[in-house]
């Protein structure tokens, strides 16, 4: 989906990815959810405050596999390639990408394909689905 490069399209992309993975099965209070949701508000903020390039948009992609959950926020700056570093310790903002780094079992960066920008992404494992009859008491 395509969101305006905007603090409300950053929280409109954060309230989607929440919605979808309900339902796709993964309740709002489940950790999933939660921590997808995260990582998404930091990737569309990101995106927002630091990738922005006026009149252009951001988008946000979501895809799920049985094992995993990747979200993907593509920005039109292609010269600002992310990086997590120590914030300054009385800062208000630099620890988003701290939480994408320890929320994610894995994340990157890769460029846009055929139009100048950068695609963020994070990838979310699940746990291994048991079945009820299977699992010991």
């Amino acid at each position: 989906m395509r969101f305006t490069s905007t603090p409300r399209g950053a929280r409109l992309a954060r309230r989607l990815v929440s919605h979808r993975l309900n339902e796709w099965g993964h309740p709002y209070t489940s950790p999933a959810n939660e921590t997808v949701t995260l990582i998404t508000a930091e990737l569309a903020a990101n995106a927002v405050r630091h990738g922005h390039v006026p009149g252009r948009d951001f988008h946000l992609r979501l895809a799920a596999t049985d094992r995993v959950l990747r979200v993907e926020v593509t920005d039109t700056r292609a010269g600002r390639r992310p990086v997590p570093a120590a914030p300054y310790p009385a800062g208000e903002s630099g620890r988003g990408l701290l939480l994408v780094d320890a929320l994610a079992d894995d994340w990157g960066v890769a460029p846009r394909p055929a139009a100048p920008g950068k695609t963020v992404w994070a990838e979310v494992r699940l746990p291994a689905f048991t079945p009820p009859s299977s699992r010991t008491p």
